[in-house]
């Protein structure tokens, strides 16, 4: 709260965005906003004209349309002669901003030239960083959007008013501040899929303004869920050679990366030789897990989401939200060594195109204590249903912080700080299923 009052207690530029200019840009755009996105982007169009920094966290489902929410934002401030930063946790992700932000800003629906849009990561050769940090500095470069490379010391700013940082939980306060500081008091919106449990806490601590979004753009596929028993993982193989058979792509996601971390589960590496020489011979797999450095992780990447594979086999690295829209199916090893929360931004990678998408989870071994708990994500594709505490799980206070359901009891003291601050709205819950849901 304190951090809160801080802000609020500087002065901020006013950017006032007129009804002419923000009707032709919704205009120009593909698809209609849904009402979620229209009250958030109404959120930021007050925050910008408060005279007040802009302090937002825009918390929305995944696949809700933060982005171009973002991109509109920006491009408020942008239109009144400042400039713009968005920082992504990976090369992929800002590029796939890059490119986002490309098509809604610039060219011949937009009101910027390609070249005032420039991605700068740590692989941009070092003749075009140069040539970025001189168009930043004079002006001619309106948006930047890149990795941690946007916060090094030579990256200075003309006039920088507005900046994005997506899955904030993935960076540092003193990363976050470090790029705030390249202008003067600018607005601030930091994004994040729900439900992260730091999400949950700076909402329930209130140093953010929050924005939620909790619709689904029109014609988004829900992902059809579905409980499988460790002895019918034949049957998922099954359908993820049907779904490639068909073009499509599928992911193989485990907890961990080789056996030796931890006793009696599943791992992507041992797992991975199986898979390719024994289960898809005649199929291309890829693997992906966190000991690979950074430049190696985005090439496989790249190549999954170029088709080059047809399966990739991963650890929870993919879980930030990069877009894969030929992926349809995922399997989840080992589900009951995730959190809800976890889950639920992992089933998050597929759905992102027009075709029907699956999510099949098969916990390590059947506990009716674990169905139960699977079952939330077996009965909704809403994140801030899946992660709503249950009353049983929200008992279960002998489970640790440090477990994979401790995003429950997160929950749980969320809502007990909820009903101290405002005891008038009483808690609400949702009665437990009684069954997980297989095929």
């Amino acid at each position: 709260m304190r951090q809160k009052r801080d802000w609020q207690s500087v002065d901020g530029r006013r950017f006032t965005v007129l009804d002419e200019w923000l009707g032709a840009r919704l205009a120009s755009l593909p698809f209609t906003l849904t009402s979620a996105q229209q009250n958030a982007l109404e959120d930021i169009r007050r925050d910008l004209d408060s005279g007040k920094p802009m302090n937002r966290l825009l918390q929305g489902d995944v696949g809700s349309g933060k982005t171009v929410i973002a991109a509109l934002g920006a491009g408020m401030v942008i239109s009144n002669g400042a400039q713009a930063a968005v920082m992504a946790p990976t090369s992929i992700l800002a590029e796939q901003h890059y490119r986002n932000f490309l098509s809604l800003l610039a060219g011949d629906n937009g009101f910027l030239t390609r070249d005032e849009i420039r991605l700068l990561v740590g692989s941009t050769p070092e003749s075009e960083k140069e040539a970025i940090r001189q168009g930043l500095a004079d002006d001619s470069i309106k948006i930047v959007i890149g990795t941690h490379a946007v916060i090094e010391p030579d990256v200075q700013f003309k006039d920088l008013q507005f900046v994005v940082i997506d899955e904030q939980h993935r960076f540092g306060v003193e990363q976050r501040a470090e790029l705030r500081s390249k202008g003067t008091n600018p607005h601030l919106l930091v994004m994040t899929a729900t439900p992260i449990p730091r999400s949950l806490a700076l909402t329930i601590f209130g140093d953010l303004d929050i924005s939620v979004m909790d619709m689904m753009p029109e014609g988004r596929q829900p992902i059809a869920t579905y409980v499988l028993r460790p002895q019918e993982r034949e049957r998922a193989y099954t359908m993820i050679r049907a779904q490639v058979k068909q073009g499509n792509q599928a992911f193989i996601v485990y907890p961990l990366i080789d056996e030796s971390e931890k006793i009696n589960v599943r791992a992507a590496v041992d797992d991975f030789e199986t898979l390719s020489k024994d289960v898809f011979p005649d199929l291309k797999l890829g693997l992906l897990h966190g000991r690979m450095r950074p430049g190696e992780k985005d090439e496989v990447m790249y190549k999954f989401r170029d088709r080059e594979f047809d399966i990739l086999v991963s650890t929870t690295v993919i879980e930030v939200g990069v877009d894969v829209p030929n992926s349809t199916l995922m399997l989840i090893e080992g589900a009951d060594r995730f959190g809800l929360a976890q889950l639920h931004q992992l089933r998050g990678r597929v759905g992102r195109g027009s075709a029907a998408s699956t999510c099949l989870l098969i916990p390590t071994h059947e506990d009716a204590t674990e169905n139960e708990r699977l079952q939330a994500m077996a009965t909704t594709n809403n994140g801030f249903r899946t992660c709503r505490p249950r009353p049983q799980t929200a008992r279960a206070r002998r489970i640790p912080r440090h477990a994979p359901g401790g995003v429950r009891l997160l929950a749980e003291d969320g809502e007990h700080h909820r009903r101290g601050v405002d005891r008038k709205k009483p808690a609400t819950r949702r009665k437990p299923s009684s069954s997980a849901t297989r095929i």
